[in-house]
Parts: C-alpha cells; structure tokens; sequence
C-alpha cells in the first residue's frame, strides 16, 4: 500500500534523526515527523509523499512514550529550535550518546572508546548569544526564531534557551521601532531597515552587547534608541552592523560603535577573554568549561609541549592551556578574533602564545616553513569539518597527539577515519551536550600517533 499526501496513517516512532525529527515506518517506507518522541504510537497525518519517503505532522497520540513530557515553551513544536523539548533531558542525552557513538563507528569505522555523555546542569537560559531575525508589521516588532526550514519567522521574545534580560532589551527595541516608524527588511525587494538584533552576554561579568543588523548606514534616532538601552543593567556595548547584500548570511563586514566599548569581557577557566560581535565564542559557559577541561586533560602537557590551534577563535582553547604549556601558536581565519586572542594573551600576562590571522591550512603551511614542530595540535573546526588538504600538514607536523573538538559527529567521524589512514589512531571520544534541548552535540577526541 502506497502512502498518499493527506493520508492518515498508525505510526509507531522507532528512533530520532540527527536533525531532530522523529522516524517510523509504514509498510516499509520511512516516515518523518516533527514533533514526536521514540515510543509514541501516534496518528500522523501525511503532508508530503515521495516515492521513498513521506512527511506528516502528529494528528493524535494514541501511546505516549515513557520519555514524552510535556513542553514548557508554547511555540516548541513551530519553531525550529528545541527539537527535545517535550522529551526527558535522559532520554535526550542518552540519544545524544548513541548518535555519537554511531557516526565514528558507522561513517568513520573507528574503533574507539565512547566515554558518557557530559550532560549539562540545567537546559534552561544556557545560551549568551541570541540573533533575532525580526518583521515589523504595522509599527510592531515581532523578533523571533525561524521555523523549521524556512525564513518564516516564530515570534518568541522569551526564549527558554536565552538568557532572560535578552527579553527586556527586545521590549526597550520594540518601543524605538514603534516611534520611530523602523521598517524591517524584506529578502525579496531588498529594503527595509531592520534585518535582525544580535545580543550577546558575558556570563560571569553580565556585560553585554546590544548589536542592530541593518540594511543602511544609519538609524533613525540613534541617541533615543542608545539612550534607553544603555539604561539597561549591563550594557556595555551598542552597535550597528551594517549587511547591504543580498544575502542569508547575518552579519556584513562593517560595524559601527555608537555607545560604549567594541568589545564585552568574560571569564573562562580563569582566564579573561575580550569578544567582539564577529567572534566565535562558545555559546554555553559553563559546559564550554567541561568540553575545554576534558580537552586540556586530553592535551597531557606537562610544560614542555608546543602546541598548535588550527582554529582558534579569540583564543580560548590555547590560552586555557597556555599555563601547561611551553609556546601555543593560534591560526584563524577573522582578523578581529585574532585582534581579540592577542589582547586575550595580554591580559592574562600569557607570554608564550602567538597568533596569526589566515585560513588554518595556509597557517599550517607557514608554521611548516617556519619550522615549528608541534607536539600537540588542537582541532576545533566548524560544522563542515577540516579541509581534506589540512590532514597533510597536519601529517607533515607529525604531532604526537590530536585533540579534536566537533560540532557535528558526522563530520568528526569522516576525518577521523581520515587521521587514521595519516597513521594515527582514535583512541577515545567524550560526547558533550553543548546544546541542550536542541539536536546538536559536541564531542572531543583523543588521537595519538601509531
């Protein structure tokens, strides 16, 4: 029997895709539904249908899984976001587990120890940075999420994942946009004003940056806008981002100070760092500590170690470690996280660690030419992985061990597998819910050459 679109259909969930939607099947065909928990039976009604596949939505619950709860956000099942949220947090982390485990035995045929998952102490208010796409309609600012695969945007101004003054500074923005008549950008003409509001907090200092994406290169009363943001317990930092281009990346390449400082400082394992709005900087404090904590344990300096940082940010990683180690030579692709390691290096009174600003394989390469034989090198790459050139350097480098850290199982699966033809061998990987309630997992790796 073929599934047809419209159809309603007996479902029993069997497991979780790595994107978050649940899967079951139904005379053999996979069907995919958002909004389900492994071991619900459910009615799903069928919204797409090919010939492999079909998508529906939950019509009716009929059994509920042991692990369903119930969701305390009221728009987690439209927005794109909290893919668990109507799960246990143990079920939630012991999928998380099993999909790690999975992708380095399944996709990188590895062969290695999986330690459990370091699980987080809340899932709620974790994350320090937030950016809102936003509509304004009729003067009324809606700044939300996106909704699942799509630019239609949620509204959610009180986010379970963000910190809770991010609200308060959204309210402070709707009022500006209402007297000031702000429009907000529109991805099919190319006008509007507002494109998104980008808010970033320091978690131990509460400093924080309040940062306007626009399409132009002002905004309309500035000094009433800087004036009742600036009354907000804080706000060190306001500033205009300006993105002209015809594009879905958020932030462009200019940014304006209009209060304050350029930058918010936190703190890290003890070590001060400066952030600047296009720096990376992990979004969880504090399980931000637990992934760097077991990274350096996997580092195993003792003092004599030089250490090279493919992808180093604003320094977190490096600088973190520079204590146990002999040099730290950091390499990244932003200028200004480079511009913020170096006054990270200096604050701290960090003297044996260098940076330079370019892609990780030409850093590597100059490293290569500079002579620089790394004991250590630390790998912390974005979504996509390593660039399949850079395990030639890295092989050339010949360190002794690699500490990997991933955001994405499959891809740190992949270059494992790749290491491991270069002659070195995955010996452990710790799982690290960076990101609860959502469907993404960090990972760390211990690699040792053959």
């Amino acid at each position: 029997m073929s599934i047809k679109k419209n159809d309603d259909i007996t479902l029993k969930i069997e497991d979780m895709t790595n994107e978050g939607s649940s899967v079951g099947h139904y005379d053999g065909m996979a069907v995919f539904v958002r909004g389900a928990v492994t071991g619900d039976e459910i009615i799903a009604h069928i919204i797409k249908a090919k010939k492999n596949y079909a998508i529906g939505i939950v019509k009716e619950i009929l059994n509920p899984s042991p692990c369903r709860i119930e969701s305390v956000c009221p728009v987690s099942d439209k927005c794109g976001g909290c893919s668990f949220r109507n799960m246990t947090y143990d079920a939630e982390l012991q999928y998380k587990q099993g999909r790690v485990a999975d992708a380095v035995k399944r996709i990188g045929h590895i062969d290695a120890t999986i330690k459990p998952i370091i699980g987080a102490d809340t899932v709620d208010n974790y994350r320090n940075k937030a950016q809102y796409p936003v509509c304004i309609t009729n003067g009324e600012l809606q700044a939300g999420f996106y909704a699942y695969k799509s630019h239609r945007i949620i509204p959610c101004a009180d986010c379970r994942l963000q910190h809770s003054s991010f609200k308060d500074i959204l309210d402070i923005i709707a009022k500006w946009v209402r007297a000031n008549n702000v429009t907000s950008y529109d991805e099919q003409t190319g006008r509007g004003l507002l494109r998104h509001i980008y808010i970033r907090r320091a978690p131990m200092t509460a400093e924080t940056m309040v940062c306007l994406v626009i399409n132009g290169k002002s905004v309309p009363n500035e000094i009433d806008l800087v004036a009742s943001l600036k009354q907000h317990d804080g706000v060190k930092s306001i500033c205009l981002n300006i993105n002209r281009e015809n594009t879905n990346v958020i932030l462009g390449n200019e940014t304006k100070l209009i209060y304050g400082e350029p930058t918010v400082t936190d703190v890290l394992l003890g070590k001060k760092f400066v952030i600047s709005p296009e720096s990376f900087y992990q979004i969880n404090h504090d399980q931000c500590e637990k992934l760097y904590t077991k990274a350096a344990e996997y580092a195993g300096l003792t003092g004599n170690e030089t250490v090279v940082d493919l992808y180093c940010g604003v320094g977190t990683i490096g600088l973190t470690m520079a204590d146990n180690a002999k040099q730290i030579f950091g390499i990244e692709i932003i200028p200004q996280a480079i511009e913020n390691a170096k006054i990270n290096a200096r604050q701290n009174g960090i003297t044996n660690a260098e940076f330079f600003c370019g892609d990780a394989y030409d850093g590597a390469k100059e490293l290569e030419k500079r002579g620089i034989t790394p004991d250590v090198v630390i790998l912390d790459p974005p979504r996509k992985g390593c660039q399949k050139e850079l395990f030639d350097v890295v092989e050339k480098m010949n360190p002794k061990r690699i500490v990997y850290v991933s955001c994405d199982s499959a891809t740190l699966a992949r270059d494992l597998e790749i290491l491991q033809t270069k002659g070195y061998q995955t010996l452990e990987v710790t799982p690290v819910d960076m990101f609860p309630r959502t469907p993404h997992t960090e990972a760390v790796a211990l690699i040792e050459r053959n």
